[in-house]
């Protein structure tokens, strides 16, 4: 059984549905209507299944399909009833060994039934606005870094855990292994370019993030990354927001970057995108420009500043941008990454390799919770 972890506050803040029971409960009836998400993750992947669920009067399970989901790896399913510091819900799994109870980035204590082997409870705190704020139940992601003028984010993706359009089409394994790389180099080259300290001196901040394929309050297909930027701290501001489409190969093809006020603005192969800091007039009311992204012919992104020399993400040794990238400075080599993600173990390691100067050569692993993203050491 798990004791208690937590994780962020970045955000606040689904496809079989079980069998809610209810029993008496001394909830109020005048507490405000509130929600809450659970996973059972299971000790081994097998077949999808659905529980029994069993929640006190006054709670039901959250309607619809994307809110009650099964997968080999686990299901996970939303209450919503009277808001509630401690909700007690009790589960039936006839055959199936659970591991833990998540609840936003914790792990809820479990206590088995010693009558029924099949049958255990726990306590569920009821108290999110809305169905969406319980993304952090869901998501499973680390965060490197979080410093002024940069977030950066790891989705950790399983094929046991897919999930809503994921269930359809074919693991995408190769731009689950691409994304990695390519968001350590673009956490490289935002530092090094002074993207990162400019944006900062501003209020602003870069965002990078890849895709999520368990997560059905967020169905995000196809397969794609992010090189964001916010006028502001969070979303909330003017944003640029890339969409760098990826193929099997993990090559960039399609650059859909929605503006705030402009909707999609659409880019492909050879066509610099620029993104601006929407400070002042100038450039349509878009205002400076912080840098110009192009999608090149190997696959990779050239990331130019309005100063200094430009960097790009390029193919690795094999011409593809699976098993390594190169980054180039001002057109010269200078370092190559590869990574690997062990999902199931929760352990990512960067391999970074200066081809300029071997002194930047680098070897990092990122230790995380592999339920939650949780970054442990």
């Amino acid at each position: 059984m798990s004791g208690a972890l937590t994780r962020r506050t970045l955000l606040a803040g689904a496809s079989a549905a079980g069998l809610a029971l209810t029993l008496p409960s001394a909830a109020t009836a005048a507490e405000p209507t509130a929600y809450a998400a659970f996973r059972l993750v299971r000790t081994r992947p097998d077949t999808p299944s659905v529980p029994e669920i069993t929640l006190p009067a006054g709670y039901t399970i959250l309607a619809g399909t994307r809110y009650s989901v099964a997968s080999r790896a686990e299901y996970y399913t939303f209450v919503t009833g009277p808001r509630a510091d401690a909700v007690e819900v009790t589960v039936r799994w006839p055959g199936v060994a659970v591991e833990t109870v998540i609840h936003q980035d914790t792990h809820l204590a479990m206590r088995p039934d010693a009558a029924d082997g099949d049958r255990f409870s726990f306590t569920l705190p009821v108290r999110q606005t809305s169905a969406d704020a319980n993304h952090p139940t869901l998501q499973v992601w680390s965060i490197p870094e979080n410093v002024p003028g940069m977030n950066w984010r790891i989705e950790h993706n399983d094929p046991d855990r897919v999930a809503g359009p994921w269930t359809s089409v074919p693991w995408p394994a190769g731009e689950v292994r691409s994304v990695v790389h390519q968001l350590v180099a673009a956490n490289y080259i935002c530092h090094a370019s002074g993207l990162v300290a400019t944006a900062a001196a501003k209020g602003h901040r870069w965002v990078l993030m890849g895709f999520e394929t368990n997560n059905t309050l967020h169905a995000d297909n196809p397969p794609h990354w992010h090189i964001s930027y916010n006028s502001g701290r969070d979303f909330s501001a003017k944003t640029h927001n890339p969409h760098l489409w990826l193929d099997r190969e993990g090559r960039n093809f399609y650059n859909g970057m929605d503006v705030t006020g402009l909707g999609r603005l659409r880019y492909y192969v050879g066509d610099p995108a620029p993104m601006y800091d929407f400070i002042g007039d100038a450039n349509g009311g878009r205002g400076n420009l912080t840098c110009t992204m192009t999608l090149r012919a190997d696959g990779g992104i050239d990331i130019a500043p309005p100063t200094g020399p430009a960097y790009a993400i390029a193919a690795g040794r094999d011409g593809t941008l699976l098993a390594e990238v190169s980054v180039l400075r001002d057109g010269a080599p200078w370092l190559r990454i590869a990574t690997v993600d062990r999902v199931r173990f929760g352990v990512t390691a960067f391999e970074v390799t200066g081809l300029a100067d071997p002194g930047e050569s680098v070897s990092r692993v990122l230790r995380y919770d592999r339920l939650t993203g949780v970054i442990t050491r």
